[in-house]
C-alpha cells in the first residue's frame, strides 16, 4: 500500500517508447481463454516475448525422440533437454532438464532417461513431449517475472535467478508501469547486485539490457490483463554490450 501511494504521489512517468507487437500477444492468450486453458505452450510463450522484443533462446517442443533429433541437428549442437508437463512446474526436481547433449546418441539416452525419470517421479504427469534448445553462454542469472495483485494491479519482479531462488529469496517487486528509474532502484535493492557490478576485476553485466526487459515485461503485463503470472528463469545476462536472453519462461492466465 505505501508503495501504491509512493506511485501515485510522483509526477506521472513518460511512458517508454516500445515497439511491441500488442494485438499478437492479446490474440494468444485470447485463444487459451476460448479453450478455457490456463497454462500457455512453451512454443506460445515465446511468440508472446518475440512481440514485446523480449530476445529468447532458440527452442522448439518435440513429442518423440525422432522429432528431438532433426530439431537439435536442425539448432546444432550441444543442445538442453527440458520436460514439457503443465504438472511439472520445477523441471531440476525431477530430473527435467539435461545440459550439454553433444550428438545424437546422447540425446536418445537422455531423452528416454528423462521421460521415465518424469513419470516415475510425478505419476500421473501429462508428459507432453521435451523441449530442445539451443545452449547459451554461461552469465549472470536474474529471475525476471509479474504477478497481478488483486487490488494493485501487475507487480513487476526481478532477483538472483537458476536453482538459487527459493534459497535465498533475494527479490525486488516494483507496481506496473515501470520507468528506468524504477528499474535500477529494483536492481540496487538485490543483495547479488554486486555481482552484476563486476566483482574483484570482473567485467560489469549488461545492466541496460536488463533494465530494458524488465520495462518490456512491465508493457506487457499492463497491456494484457488476462495475464496472471509470468517467470523468466534464468534470464542470462552477458557482460556490458552483450544483451541477454530468456531461456526458461512460464506464462498463467486468469484474467
Amino acid at each position: 500500500m505505501l508503495e501504491r501511494r509512493k506511485q501515485m504521489e510522483r509526477p506521472k512517468p513518460v511512458k517508454p517508447r516500445l515497439k511491441v507487437d500488442s494485438r499478437r500477444a492479446a490474440g494468444i492468450f485470447s485463444s487459451y481463454l476460448a479453450r478455457n486453458v490456463t497454462q500457455v505452450e512453451p512454443e506460445d510463450c515465446r511468440d508472446v516475448l518475440e512481440a514485446y522484443g523480449i530476445p529468447f533462446a532458440p527452442m522448439e517442443v518435440a513429442t518423440d525422440v525422432e522429432t528431438a533429433k532433426e530439431l537439435a541437428g536442425a539448432m546444432g549442437y550441444p543442445v538442453v533437454l527440458k520436460i514439457v508437463s503443465p504438472q511439472i512446474v520445477h523441471k531440476t526436481d525431477v530430473g527435467g532438464v539435461v545440459l550439454g547433449i553433444e550428438g545424437p546418441k546422447e540425446l536418445e539416452e537422455a531423452y528416454e532417461d528423462m521421460v521415465g525419470r518424469a513419470r516415475r517421479k510425478v505419476p500421473g504427469a501429462e508428459i507432453q513431449g521435451v523441449s530442445v534448445q539451443k545452449m547459451v553462454p554461461q552469465g549472470r542469472e536474474l529471475i525476471l517475472g509479474m504477478v497481478r495483485d488483486p487490488q494493485f494491479g501487475p507487480l513487476v519482479m526481478v532477483g538472483l535467478g537458476g536453482i538459487y531462488v527459493e534459497a535465498f529469496r533475494d527479490v525486488s517487486f516494483r507496481l506496473a508501469p515501470l520507468t528506468r528509474w524504477d528499474a535500477s532502484q529494483m536492481l540496487r535493492e538485490l543483495k547479488a547486485y554486486p555481482l552484476l557490478e563486476g566483482l574483484r576485476g570482473e567485467e560489469a553485466a549488461d545492466i541496460e539490457a536488463v533494465y530494458e526487459t524488465l520495462i518490456r515485461i512491465s508493457r506487457l503485463a499492463a497491456d494484457n490483463p488476462a495475464l496472471s503470472e509470468m517467470d523468466i528463469n534464468p534470464l542470462m545476462v552477458y557482460n556490458a554490450g552483450g544483451g541477454s536472453t530468456c531461456v526458461d519462461i512460464r506464462m498463467t492466465l486468469g484474467g
